[in-house]
């Protein structure tokens, strides 16, 4: 179990900051999150409070304000005065703060991982890839030299010249999820701030530490202040960020009804928006596939990091034969340990919270009763030690049909919902019939196997015995359909193109310079 020690061991100071605050307010037994305005770790003067709990032990670990407007307007102010001198720093001099900044990064590792751990219940391993995988994005970062070139070219018409320049948007926000605590932070506030935009950041209300930490470590590795600002809350907070006329651009991942109602509101008033939402990501199983690695990248990439995932493997389609191997992925799906995520040996953690779970056993039960076979239960797991931890186990319901409840929304659990077909085309047909596109995965050693599902499946992101085909940070992470809503896609190229807006000119410096003697009244013709 997670011991008191243990978790005043979260609150130590970073640097010479603190992000908790261990005094109290109105009497609360429990230590407080920061607000991060102007590189300042601040105290609310909130009177609403939301309590973080341990998902592992249900124990309250901080309570995190509900910003006030003036507070919300502190931080947006701040950004938008940083913007002023940060959006004519040199692009070098940007580049060495990623350079500083990813190697804090790599210093703090497992303090984020304690951190994502305590208050998300991943499992530690798990944690350290989650920062990891942010981590990329910051580094991809330090190629800004590159990423943000502009295009030329000369004589488009007689001694005429066109240039395009990449130019930050000025002010823009990002609103977290609370799955992914530090990478999805990651993979906004430094590509925005690389670009020369200040920033306001909302994370998850439910696990705001790792990207608490991570502002510090911008902070340290020199961002000035008021570049990133961090405030808290939920609905309220979304709402300013939509409204705030001062913030151009929003960048979420979350839940459908909140991407779609910030994709809205947020667009209504004239802001860049990109929104990544919901995911059911299927897996094809084809009989020519390597069962051995084929079951085992199943069981990962469906219960890892207990189903809380956008890119989760969630279900699985059978093809023809291949659907023998199901009564082998069950056996292999049962030896998974369900623990703490602290705990060593761990496999899978908890989910969020008791909500969570109680969601993720409703839809496991709505596929019994609409005649699923259900061939592993794990929704009453026992955890020693752990009595009020929200757990769920690996669960495995087979024979779904697409009309099902279990099948249509996501789950979000621990839970691998399998359909058996009979040829490719039945698999392609039953892919494209959802409504979702995050992501999908083939496994087969048939090269025209993997390319006619590659080309014909109506997916933003493929992977040919790849189970969760998310890119690196040199592309960009392109869900598309009803998993994503916007212009432009996260990181990579089109991430550069979301945080920056083109500027166009176009220049004439006469050959004969100076020598004109008659000024041309006739319409200009380009020759």
């Amino acid at each position: 179990m997670l011991s008191r020690r243990l978790i005043l061991k979260q609150f130590r100071p970073v640097g010479n900051r603190r992000f908790y605050s261990t005094t109290q307010p109105r009497s609360s037994a429990h230590p407080t999150t920061k607000l991060f305005i102007n590189n300042e770790f601040l105290e609310s003067k909130t009177t609403k409070w939301i309590d973080v709990h341990n998902p592992a032990t249900n124990e309250v670990v901080t309570r995190v304000p509900e910003s006030t407007q003036s507070e919300m307007e502190a931080a947006t102010n701040a950004a938008v005065e940083a913007f002023k001198d940060w959006s004519q720093t040199t692009v070098l001099t940007r580049q060495q703060i990623m350079f500083g900044f990813q190697a804090l990064i790599k210093e703090n590792m497992k303090s984020l991982a304690e951190l994502i751990t305590l208050e998300q219940g991943k499992t530690l391993v798990d944690a350290e890839g989650d920062v990891a995988r942010g981590l990329q994005v910051v580094e991809h970062c330090c190629s800004v030299t590159s990423l943000q070139l502009g295009e030329s070219m000369q004589g488009i018409s007689r001694d005429m010249d066109c240039h395009t320049y990449r130019y930050p948007l000025g002010v823009v926000a990002g609103i977290t999820p609370f799955n992914f605590p530090a990478m999805i932070p990651l993979w906004m506030f430094p590509m925005a701030a690389v670009c020369g935009n200040t920033v306001v950041m909302k994370p998850s209300e439910r696990d705001p530490g790792a990207c608490m930490l991570l502002v510090d470590l911008a902070r340290r590795a020199g961002l000035p202040p008021g570049v990133v600002n961090v405030i808290h809350g939920a609905h309220a907070a979304v709402d300013y960020i939509c409204d705030a006329p001062a913030i151009r651009a929003i960048s979420f991942v979350g839940s459908d009804t909140a991407g779609r109602y910030i994709y809205e509101r947020g667009s209504r008033n004239g802001k860049r928006v990109q929104s990544n939402m919901g995911a059911k990501n299927h897996g094809v199983v084809m009989p020519d596939a390597n069962k051995e690695s084929t079951l085992n990248q199943l069981v990962g990439a469906a219960f890892g990091a207990a189903g809380q995932r956008c890119m989760a493997l969630s279900t699985a389609i059978f093809v023809g034969e291949s659907k023998d191997w199901i009564p082998e992925l069950v056996e292999r799906a049962k030896k998974l340990k369900v623990s703490a995520g602290n705990e060593p040996d761990a496999d899978l953690g908890p989910v969020i919270s008791p909500a969570a779970k109680e969601r993720v056993c409703g839809l496991v039960q709505t596929g019994v009763d609409e005649g699923a076979d259900l061939l592993l239960d794990g929704r009453g797991v026992t955890v020693p030690g752990y009595p009020e931890g929200n757990f769920v186990g690996p669960t495995v319901l087979n024979k779904v049909k697409p009309g099902m409840k279990c099948y249509k929304e996501e789950i979000f659990g621990p839970v691998l919902v399998s359909l058996e077909v009979d040829t490719l085309d039945e698999a392609i047909d039953i892919v494209n019939a959802n409504r979702y596109g995050n992501g999908t995965a083939i496994f087969t050693r048939n090269g025209a196997t993997a390319r006619k599902y590659t080309h014909s499946v109506d997916v933003g992101q493929v992977g040919v015995n790849v189970p969760i085909p998310v890119p690196l940070p040199m592309f960009s992470f392109t869900g598309s359909r009803d998993s994503f809503v916007g212009d432009t896609n996260f990181y990579g190229k089109q991430g550069i193109a979301f945080y920056t807006q083109t500027k166009t000119a176009i220049q004439v410096w006469k050959e004969e310079d100076a020598t004109v003697t008659r000024p041309a009244t006739s319409m200009p013709v380009m020759k």
